[in-house]
């Protein structure tokens, strides 16, 4: 197996446009090597804990809605390329990821964390929810058959925060400064969205390596 690590946020459309561009280079592989992690990078990491009007962030960020427009027209073009509809319209709040991040993370521990980090994109791009709340969370968590109950309590604690603040940080010290960032291998970083194609070959390019010799 080969380590895929996906250094991405819930809340960046180009970290689902680019995960569902890998998956259709993956669909076209299924013998691939890849064994996939997520890990955490908050784009708004000062976003105060209870999130923000959609409205007023657009506001802030892109000067109004014309701006917002013209900023997430190659998002939209992107994302309907690649067979997504988002509705970007639902959207009421841009949230705080943290605890989103928290959940990632829980689900990894219990081999449920592409389940979960999918669904939390589908409930933000899709069906406009917010996945600050706690409540959201738990029923995303249930839904990758995890233990809603227990979910919820370790949320209400500070279960593992100081871990997700390490690892963000760790990746800007690295120089990553964007999401979503792909490092194959350990090594090799692949940054953005790629193609499936670029994919296709890296999997054939893996898949041909000759195994290893040993010492003996």
């Amino acid at each position: 197996m080969v380590k895929l690590d996906i250094i991405s946020d819930p809340i960046c459309p180009w970290c689902y446009i680019g995960k569902t561009l890998l998956d259709k280079a993956l669909a076209e592989r299924p013998d691939h090597p890849f064994e996939i992690e997520w890990h955490p990078f908050q784009l708004n990491p000062d976003m105060p804990p209870e999130g923000m009007d959609r409205h007023t962030y657009l506001e802030r960020k892109f000067g109004g809605q014309e701006g917002a427009a013209r900023a997430y027209a190659p998002i939209v073009e992107a994302a309907e390329a690649a067979g997504l509809d988002l509705n970007l319209a639902g959207i009421q709040r841009t949230p705080n990821t943290l605890d989103a991040h928290r959940l990632i993370h829980w689900a990894g521990i219990e081999g449920r964390q592409m389940a979960v980090a999918m669904a939390l994109f589908r409930a933000y791009f899709h069906e406009g929810r917010d996945i600050a709340d706690h409540d959201t969370l738990a029923d995303i968590a249930d839904g990758a058959e995890m233990d809603a109950a227990v979910v919820l309590k370790l949320l209400k604690s500070d279960a593992d925060l100081e871990g997700i603040h390490k690892k963000d940080a760790g990746f800007r010290e690295m120089g990553i400064t964007g999401v979503p960032t792909f490092i194959v291998a350990g090594k090799h970083a692949v940054p953005g969205c790629q193609p499936p194609e670029l994919w296709i070959k890296v999997i054939d390019e893996l898949n041909n390596q000759p195994a290893q010799a040993g010492n003996g």
